[in-house]
């Protein structure tokens, strides 16, 4: 059995990144709003963590889609 090559290594460490952004995006995302209600925040900074967390998730959606690109000109010998 050889061994992944460099490109595959890279491969599985940004898919664990992007996994890693989106859970933790969700915890945050989910104490922001709950901490927001706790405190009586205004909806104007209970705004700005769904923007936040909006943007985290469209970036995960980038990068997935980068990896995904990556993973088929790997397998196609490209």
């Amino acid at each position: 059995m050889s061994a992944p090559s460099p490109e595959t290594e890279r491969l599985k460490r940004d898919a664990r990144m992007v996994a890693f952004v989106i859970a933790g995006t969700m915890i945050l995302w989910m104490g922001g709003q709950w901490l927001g209600g706790k405190m009586g925040l205004e909806a104007r900074f209970v705004f700005l963590i769904d923007l936040a967390a909006l943007a985290a998730f469209f970036w995960a959606l980038v990068v997935t889609y980068q990896i995904w690109r990556r993973n088929k000109s790997v397998h196609r010998g490209n």
